[in-house]
C-alpha cells in the first residue's frame, strides 16, 4: 500500500495509508517523483506558522514534480504521461488582484497546497490542473522537484529587473540564494556578488556564475544596482541595503523572525532606493522558471544532498533543522 505523511498537530505526524483521490472536473492527478523539503514545512510540524497559514491535520509538501496520471473532465487528455510541477497558491481567479495577475495576493483568502490544502508528501497530488506548468519529456524530475523555490526567485528576479551590464548582488548562499545566483547571471550582469556567511559555498557560487564573494564580516562595497536577499533575516535586509547605490533597487525575500529590527526608513528616503518584496511565486514567474530550466540555464541537481524515502520524513525535518553545513537540500521520495 503506498502511504502518506499527515501531521495531526504541532510535533504530532503519522504514516498513513494513501489512496489517490480520482480528479473532479478541472484537476489532474499527479504520481509524485518527489517532494522537497524547506524550512517552512519545519515551521508546520513545530508549530511556528503563522495563524491562517496552516491548517491541521495536513498532508505537507508544497515543492514537487511529478507525471500526469489521469485529468477530470474539461481537462485535455493529452496533459497524461506529462511531465508538470505545479503552482501552490489555490487563488480564486475571480478578485482584482487574480485578474491582474496578482494570483499571491488573492483577496478571497490565503490557500496553498502543503498548508491549507493536501500537499505532494504522498504517493499522489490532485489539484486544479490550470496550476500545472507542463515540462520538457526529456527533463530530471528530481532536479524539478526544485522548481518552486526556484519560481519564488524567479519573481524577484521579474521584480529586480535587472538590465545586461549593471552590477548585482545575492545575500545569502542556501538554496533561494543559489537560484538567485543563476537568475541574475542569465542576465548578463558586469559584475555578480555573493555575500554569506559560510566561505564554503564560494565554490558553489562561483560555479553558478559569480565573479566576487565575500562573506559579511569582509569590506563590502556600496554602489551596485541591484541586490536580492535570500537570508531572511533582518541583518541579511541591512546588509543588503547598504551594498546599494544611491537609487539602487533590493528585493527582500527572506522572512525574518516576527519584531525584527529591520530597514532604516529614513535611509530608504534619503537615498531613494527602490524596494520590493516577495512571497511565493504568480503564473509568470512559474512560467519564466520553467522555460530557464528548459534552456539548460537552471541547475538545481548540485543542491541536493539527501534523498529519502517518505518513510523517513522525521529524520528529513531533523536534517533540514540541523544547521550542520553539508545538508543541502533534502527530498523525499514517495
Amino acid at each position: 500500500m503506498s502511504t502518506a505523511v499527515v501531521i495531526e498537530a504541532p510535533g504530532e505526524h503519522r504514516l498513513t495509508g494513501h489512496t489517490p483521490r480520482e480528479p473532479e472536473a478541472g484537476e489532474a492527478l499527479v504520481r509524485v517523483h518527489a517532494v522537497g523539503i524547506c524550512g517552512s514545512d519545519r515551521e508546520v510540524y513545530q508549530g511556528n506558522r503563522p495563524e491562517g497559514y496552516v491548517r491541521y491535520p495536513l498532508t505537507p509538501g508544497h515543492e514537487w514534480s511529478g507525471t500526469v496520471a489521469a485529468v477530470g473532465a474539461g481537462v485535455p487528455d493529452s496533459l497524461v504521461g506529462r511531465k508538470v510541477v505545479g503552482e501552490g497558491f489555490r487563488n480564486c481567479q475571480v478578485c482584482d488582484r487574480c485578474h491582474a495577475g496578482e494570483t499571491t495576493l488573492c483577496s478571497a483568502g490565503y490557500e496553498e497546497t502543503g498548508f491549507t490544502q493536501p500537499g505532494a508528501m504522498a504517493a499522489t497530488l490532485t489539484l486544479p490542473a490550470r496550476l500545472l506548468h507542463v515540462l520538457p519529456d526529456d527533463c530530471d524530475l528530481t532536479a524539478a522537484a526544485l522548481l518552486e523555490p526556484a519560481a519564488c526567485i524567479a519573481a524577484a528576479a521579474i521584480k529586480a529587473n535587472a538590465l545586461p551590464g549593471e552590477r548585482v548582488a545575492v545575500v545569502g548562499t542556501g538554496t533561494l540564494g543559489m537560484f538567485a545566483v543563476q537568475f541574475l547571471k542569465a542576465g548578463s550582469p558586469a559584475e555578480l556578488l555573493v555575500v554569506g556567511t559560510r566561505g564554503d559555498r564560494e565554490a558553489l557560487s562561483r560555479q553558478y556564475g559569480a565573479t566576487d564573494f565575500r562573506t559579511k564580516d569582509q569590506l563590502l562595497p556600496d554602489d551596485f544596482d541591484v541586490v536580492i536577499e535570500t537570508a531572511g533575516s533582518a541583518d541579511a535586509a541591512r546588509t543588503s541595503a547598504a551594498l546599494l547605490r544611491r537609487g539602487g533597487r533590493l528585493v527582500l525575500t527572506g522572512i525574518p523572525a516576527s519584531g525584527a529590527h529591520g530597514l532604516d526608513p529614513t535611509d530608504l528616503v534619503v537615498r531613494q532606493l527602490e524596494v520590493h518584496t516577495v512571497f511565493g511565486a504568480p503564473p509568470d514567474a512559474w512560467a519564466h522558471t520553467v522555460r530557464v530550466f528548459a534552456a539548460g540555464l537552471l541547475d538545481p541537481l548540485p543542491l541536493v544532498t539527501h534523498e529519502l524515502p517518505l518513510q523517513e520524513f522525521p529524520q528529513a525535518i531533523e536534517l533540514v533543522g540541523s544547521g550542520d553545513p553539508k545538508v543541502g537540500k533534502v527530498l523525499l521520495r514517495p
